[in-house]
């Protein structure tokens, strides 16, 4: 993995907080204690959502975690993650290495803006597009649909990103002007496509069935992270899906105990950026991550463990 295919993930920007000023976070790096992964160890004053920003600079990276060791004890919060990269081999690249260690790590203004540079050359911002997003029942040819309603209004798709779940869907799409090249910025035209893709995404459903936004893009959006969002917000209009297998369910198990935790254990079959979504899932719901424990005995199953 090198500098110019890597992928470089997105920050928040409010990472960089007076209390990682005093107790910046510390981060190690491991190659020699495993033949099999690389480990990464992140130690640093807890906060919410911590954990969701460590998870998500590695999968960005196209890594895959398939063991955890988490635990959070007052305001202090450690992290042990063994990783490999997309060929399942221990992480050499040291562009990558030094990259993980300073985006986990305690960042300068300089450091951070560097990075940002970095997010930029690889096509990971869209600050100058305007941006829509859409939930809605899904059916067969919907995002052509929606591709000829913005194509018919002159908006030029840069970028877009769907997920489907429980005959639903969620989209996000940044476009710019298709003459300019710029963000469209007239409020009449974008109130005419809102109206046409809520047309296009509700079918004959009724107007609660689909909701669109559409606003002027900022470099603080993380498209999977705000998909995640979109699909919690709408989960009151999901539906069974009957042709999915029963079988392919995971196991899901939650327990309280004597400490005052609900113990929560997953099983299911492994896949890139599971823990990813489930911590984004659980963040979602306003839970505190205290322990988990993350294992991947084989390549399709993975157990999940969290005491929230």
């Amino acid at each position: 993995m090198t500098m110019e295919n890597t992928r470089w993930p997105y920050f928040d920007p409010d990472y960089e907080t007076t209390c990682s000023s005093f107790n910046p976070p510390r981060v190690t790096i491991e190659n020699d204690t495993y033949d099999n992964a690389t480990v990464v160890k992140v130690y640093s004053a807890d906060r919410h959502g911590i954990l969701l920003n460590v998870v998500q600079v590695l999968t960005d990276l196209d890594l895959s975690i398939f063991k955890s060791d988490i635990f959070s004890d007052g305001d202090w919060f450690m992290d042990v993650f063994h990783v490999v990269d997309r060929c399942g081999k221990k992480v050499t690249d040291e562009d990558t290495l030094q990259y993980i260690q300073k985006s986990l790590g305690y960042r300068t203004k300089r450091e951070q803006s560097s990075a940002d540079l970095l997010r930029r050359s690889a096509g990971l911002t869209f600050s100058d597009h305007t941006v829509v997003e859409l939930t809605g029942p899904d059916r067969p040819g919907l995002l052509s649909e929606i591709s000829a309603v913005l194509t018919r209004f002159g908006c030029n798709v840069n970028a877009a990103e769907v997920w489907t779940h429980n005959l639903r869907v969620a989209c996000v799409i940044y476009f710019t002007d298709t003459k300019t090249g710029l963000p469209i910025q007239s409020q009449s035209r974008l109130g005419h496509i809102k109206e046409q893709l809520i047309r296009v995404v509700k079918g004959d459903r009724d107007e609660q069935a689909a909701r669109c936004k559409i606003e002027y893009a900022t470099e603080s959006t993380h498209i999977e992270r705000r998909l995640h969002q979109l699909m919690y917000d709408d989960r009151g209009h999901e539906e069974l899906d009957s042709s999915r297998n029963l079988q392919d369910r995971p196991n899901i198990q939650i327990k309280g105990n004597d400490r005052g935790y609900s113990m929560v254990s997953i099983q299911c079959k492994d896949r890139p950026k599971l823990l990813f979504d489930i911590v984004c899932t659980l963040t979602d719901m306003q839970y505190v991550i205290h322990h988990a424990l993350i294992n991947s005995p084989g390549p399709d199953t993975t157990q999940v463990s969290f005491f929230l």
